[in-house]
C-alpha cells in the first residue's frame, strides 16, 4: 500500500513513479504524450491524441479521448473501436488493465481504478460492448470487475470490488488486511443513479437496480432490486405477463 506519511525524499518519488505507470521509461512517454496531447480541445485534439496515444495504450481501431483524460499504466489500458472517454474520465490500471469494449461511453468525471499493488490475482475491470458508465461513477476492481454488454450505468454509481477487514477490535483496519471477491454484471443491466454495488456480488442479465440502491448480495435475472440493503420488489418477467401495476419505481 502507498506510503500515509506525505514526503519528498528519493524514496517517496520513486513510489511516487512505481504508483503511476510500470517503470521510469514507461513514466516518462505516458507523462510526455499527455503533456503533449492530452490539453488540447475540439476534434483536432481528438484526432491527435487517436494517433500518438496509440505509442502508450492498445486502441482497436479509432477510439475518442476528450481533453483532460488522465491515464495511469496505460500499456495494460485497451480501448475498443468506437470507444469514448469523456472529460475528466480517470483510468487507473495498475497492473491487472482495463479494458473498454466497442462502442462503450465512459462518462464525464468516472474513475475506473483497479489500484492493485496486493497482486491479487483476479484484479482488473472489462466492460463490454456498447455500455455506458454514467458521470462520477466509480469502479474499483482489486476483486475484478467483469460488466457484460449493454450495461447503463447512472450518474455517480459505485461498483466496489474490495472489502476491509475489521473483526479485530485491538487492531486499526487498516492493518487487518482486506478481501477481494469480485463484481460480475451480466448483460443488458440497467444501475440507477448512485446505486451501490459491493465485493462479491453477481447482478444478473436484464436486471435492474433503482436509484440509491446497496446491493449486497447476488440480484437474480429480470428483477428490479432496492432499497438499502437492496431487495427484489418486481419480478420483470412476471411483470410483462400480468396486467400493468400502477407502482412506479424511480432512477
Amino acid at each position: 500500500m502507498p506510503s500515509r506519511t506525505p514526503g519528498s525524499g528519493p524514496g517517496q518519488i520513486q513510489l511516487y513513479v512505481a504508483r503511476q505507470a510500470a517503470s521510469p521509461a514507461r513514466y516518462l512517454l505516458e507523462q510526455t504524450l499527455q503533456l503533449m496531447a492530452g490539453w488540447m480541445p475540439t476534434l483536432a485534439g481528438i484526432g491527435l491524441r487517436a494517433v500518438l496515444y496509440r505509442l502508450m495504450l492498445r486502441m482497436d481501431g479509432v477510439a475518442a479521448i476528450e481533453r483532460g483524460v488522465r491515464l495511469r499504466f496505460a500499456n495494460h489500458i485497451r480501448l475498443g473501436h468506437g470507444s469514448y472517454l469523456d472529460e475528466g474520465v480517470y483510468v487507473h490500471a495498475c497492473p491487472a488493465g482495463v479494458t473498454i469494449g466497442p462502442g462503450t461511453l465512459v462518462m464525464h468525471g468516472a474513475v475506473l481504478h483497479v489500484y492493485n499493488f496486493r497482486d491479487l490475482p483476479h484484479a482488473g475491470i472489462r466492460i463490454g460492448r456498447d455500455s455506458l458508465i454514467g458521470e462520477y461513477s466509480v469502479i474499483r476492481g482489486q476483486g475484478g470487475v467483469t460488466i457484460g454488454d449493454r450495461v447503463y450505468t447512472s450518474p455517480m454509481t459505485q461498483l466496489i470490488a474490495v472489502n476491509h477487514v475489521f473483526d479485530d477490535p485491538a487492531r486499526p483496519f487498516v492493518d487487518q488486511g482486506i478481501t477481494a471477491q469480485g463484481i460480475i454484471i451480466e448483460d443488458d443491466v440497467w444501475l440507477g443513479s448512485a446505486a451501490v454495488i459491493t465485493d462479491g456480488v453477481r447482478v444478473g442479465r436484464g436486471a435492474v437496480v433503482a436509484a440509491g440502491a446497496v446491493v449486497t448480495r447476488d440480484v437474480p435475472p429480470h428483477t428490479v432490486v432496492g432499497g438499502v440493503p437492496a431487495r427484489v420488489i418486481r419480478d420483470i418477467t412476471a411483470q410483462a405477463e400480468a396486467p400493468a401495476s400502477s407502482g412506479e419505481v424511480y432512477f
